[in-house]
């Protein structure tokens, strides 16, 4: 069983900047897999499946065009995996999209996230594990003085990284 990092509050504020440049990182990587992505869009629009075909004028474009949006896609999943992943950060399915991430933290005998959103300046908020973001409950002052303290949970049922 994997043990996972407890954050206190105080550890996922000073996070946030860090967090905040490795999707400022991303912002690139998404703007050229989107530009490459529309590239395809419009020869599949031209030629149908044809643009499959070996001897189609514009297929090697096409393949240039896919092979950039894979790279652009490993390039991100290597960024979240090193820069956010492995340092204990979690990223919900959509975070990317919607610029969530969850810090794994300890409160009252239970794993729970902090939840933070781009643009917020700090961690307001907090949730279950099966609430998600639409499940955030506000950090209260005495929320901020446990979370992620006193408690050791070698029991990782439920989180989902």
């Amino acid at each position: 069983m994997v043990a996972h990092r407890a954050f206190t509050v105080e550890a996922a504020h000073e996070m946030i900047p860090w967090v905040e440049s490795v999707f400022e990182r991303v912002d690139g990587h998404r703007q050229r897999w989107q530009k490459h992505n529309e590239g395809c869009q419009i020869l599949e629009a031209m030629w149908s499946e044809r643009i499959e075909a070996p001897d189609n004028p514009d297929h090697d474009e096409y393949l240039r065009h896919r092979r950039a949006m894979d790279d652009a896609t490993r390039t991100v999943q290597g960024i979240i995996d090193q820069d956010l992943i492995s340092r204990g950060v979690r990223l919900p399915a959509g975070g990317l999209e919607s610029g969530i991430v969850d810090f794994p933290t300890t409160f009252e005998g239970r794993w729970v996230y902090l939840c933070w959103q781009r643009g917020e300046p700090r961690i307001s908020h907090w949730h279950e594990l099966d609430t998600g973001f639409r499940g955030r409950c506000e950090l209260a002052d005495e929320h901020t003085l446990v979370m992620g303290k006193y408690e050791e949970l070698p029991d990782d049922a439920g989180l989902d990284f």
